[in-house]
């Protein structure tokens, strides 16, 4: 017999956002990501994808700008998924991806604009939600 108590330190379940299939499917067809973002608002890897493209070209604080966005629906995905604040979102859950990507690029254009104590915030965040993302993500 499994009492309540027996697992106490397993900490909490991992988080799993929902598919998107529309809005990945018209991203991965080559749609431009600004187009993705105005048609599905609520999908991180749109505004991820945004956030990577302005800082490729320079342009850190409109990264900032779309990677936070993305993080904030993300957040709002997750919350409404059973995330507590805290626990493991899983990189090698594909949906995932996205939301871990604006937070590692939130990280990356916070410290290209100076907002150290943001940039390392985030950067810990993505650890601990996910070593194999957070390896992913700095390495890649």
């Amino acid at each position: 017999m499994t009492c309540p108590m027996d697992n106490l330190l397993a900490g909490p379940p991992p988080t799993h956002l929902p598919d998107l299939p529309e809005a990945t499917e018209a991203l991965e067809s080559g749609a431009k990501a600004s187009d993705v973002a105005a048609r599905f608002p609520a999908f991180p890897a749109a505004w991820a994808s945004l956030a990577e493209e302005a800082f490729a070209q320079g342009h850190a604080v409109t990264s900032y700008a779309f990677a936070r966005t993305g993080y904030h629906r993300g957040l709002d995905q997750l919350r409404r998924n059973g995330w507590k604040g805290h626990g493991p979102v899983p990189w090698e859950h594909e949906p995932n991806r996205g939301f871990l990507r604006c937070l590692y690029a939130l990280s990356r254009a916070a410290q290209a604009i100076g907002e150290k104590d943001e940039a390392e915030r985030c950067l810990q965040f993505l650890k601990d939600s996910t070593e194999t993302g957070y390896d992913a993500l700095t390495q890649g």
